[in-house]
């Protein structure tokens, strides 16, 4: 059985962050390939600011060219209206069938928001939610809030993966993965910024990345 760790997002931009959580994941719990997987409408984020789906879409392929498990889709740029990830879910799996696993990869803040996400019952049954708890936010995964999402979408306990103790090879499929990997203190937002005001970019995105922004003159109006 192929594992696939799923990681949407507008990435707008992708950068260095987003990458080192990605190929932390990969070895924690032995998968076969991250897929990142751009949004062409986030239907949590304000279109403000928003780069074009093309663009963030050819950014995130030029960050992860060249790494041997790393993949991209295009899934949710070819399909109209909001990207909601558990339409992509469904996608996946019809495509892959029952001989894949997919681990859907979001941040903690992003978990503690779950159920106001389109069916998001359904989501945790597609795929294992790999939950990331973030630098600098509080998050109490014993706490109500968390174990009011936990109960709502079907998942009975934190299955806690940390560096010295990688995933095991069966983890039963009554669990959420609460998953200690880096996570650095990079911001899209704060990046957008610094393009905005000509500020150097670099040690945050890929140089292939900031070549890209610079080249196509991206997040230079306000937003």
């Amino acid at each position: 059985m192929s594992r696939v760790g799923v990681l949407g997002g507008s990435f707008n931009p992708i950068h260095l962050g987003h990458l080192l959580l990605a190929d932390e994941i990969l070895e924690l719990l032995q998968l076969d390939q991250i897929l990142f997987v751009p949004a062409s409408q986030p239907p949590h984020k304000p279109a403000r600011g928003l780069a074009q789906a093309r663009d963030r879409y050819a950014m995130t392929e030029l960050a992860i060219r060249g790494h041997p498990r790393f993949a991209i889709s295009d899934l949710e740029l070819r399909r109209p209206g909001p990207s909601y990830t558990v339409d992509t879910l469904e996608a996946l799996r019809q495509a892959e069938g029952p001989g894949a696993a997919f681990y859907l990869i979001i941040g903690s803040e992003t978990f503690l928001d779950l159920l106001s996400w389109r069916d998001p019952q359904r989501i945790a049954r597609l795929a294992w939610l790999v939950v990331i708890p973030r630098a600098g936010a509080p998050f109490d995964p014993d706490g109500v809030q968390a174990q009011k999402v936990l109960t709502e979408i079907g998942r009975e306990r934190w299955i806690r993966i940390e560096p010295s103790r990688p995933a095991p090879a069966e983890m039963g499929g009554s669990g959420a993965l609460l998953v200690a990997a880096t996570s650095l203190p990079i911001s899209s937002s704060e990046l957008r910024r610094r393009a905005r005001d000509g500020r150097s970019l670099a040690y945050r995105v890929p140089d292939a990345v900031r070549a890209y922004i610079l080249e196509h003159n991206l997040y230079r109006e306000a937003g």
